[in-house]
């Protein structure tokens, strides 16, 4: 049985090299590109024929969207409802990377911590991005907050900070964690399966089980990562 953790190396498909750094297009960066790809065909085969009354198909991206549209709304205000394309795109890129890391021969890049934590950081600037543009200079009160006695800024003000950069850190391990895990369960319940030949019924089953309950994992960490997008792009919004 090969290492449980074989499955998230990374492997060169296309060598790359762009001043001296290693740019090579990777099973991982294939996976990342099939994620965007396939979401994008589902959503056109799906739409392909609008209607007033929608059938099956065309109802489950309108019901995505809409629920996804009230998970901004709670969670980030009406303003931040025009970020909602953002928090959409990257809901939706989580989730299929979970998914497509289910399928066979496919590769998890959700289980890594330089794809996902690059996402998390180009979150993070998007919300710098936004809290900067509403609040201007008002923007800096979230590393000190109103009602805070000024002496206490060399004590607060470090604490903040580390509570700032801690957010994409909490968005990256946890789905991290959850994607690595269950991968490596996976495989050493596999590997029995093979081991064990035609005595290997049982553990087919509690894989087959645990497949389903990844799946399940899958959508649920890609809600996660959605509502703490949400809520640290209300932080940005909204003063303390």
């Amino acid at each position: 049985m090969s290492s449980p953790m074989e499955q998230f190396e990374i492997k060169e498909l296309i060598p790359l090299e762009l001043n001296g750094y290693d740019v090579s297009f990777t099973n991982s960066s294939l996976c990342m590109v099939l994620s965007a790809v396939s979401v994008v065909l589902i959503f056109a085969l799906c739409l392909r024929k609008r209607t007033l009354i929608p059938g099956v198909a065309q109802s489950i991206p309108e019901s995505l969207y809409e629920f996804e549209r009230k998970l901004v709304s709670d969670n980030a205000g009406k303003d931040g409802l025009k970020y909602f394309s953002f928090i959409f795109t990257l809901s939706l890129f989580v989730a299929s990377g979970n998914l497509m890391g289910l399928l066979p021969y496919s590769f998890t890049f959700t289980s890594h911590l330089a794809a996902v934590g690059t996402l998390s950081l180009f979150a993070l600037a998007v919300n710098v991005y936004v809290g900067i543009r509403k609040k201007k200079w008002g923007y800096l009160r979230t590393f000190m907050p109103k009602g805070i006695p000024w002496p206490l800024a060399p004590l607060i003000i470090p604490i903040e900070t580390i509570s700032f950069l801690s957010k994409p850190f909490s968005l990256t391990v946890r789905l991290v964690a959850n994607m690595t895990v269950g991968h490596v369960m996976l495989k050493i319940i596999a590997g029995f399966i093979a081991s064990l030949g035609i005595f290997g019924a049982v553990p087919l089953v509690f894989d087959s089980c645990i497949i389903a309950f990844e799946m399940f994992i899958a959508v649920l960490q890609a809600y996660i990562y959605t509502i703490l997008s949400c809520i640290y792009l209300s932080d940005a919004l909204h003063y303390h």
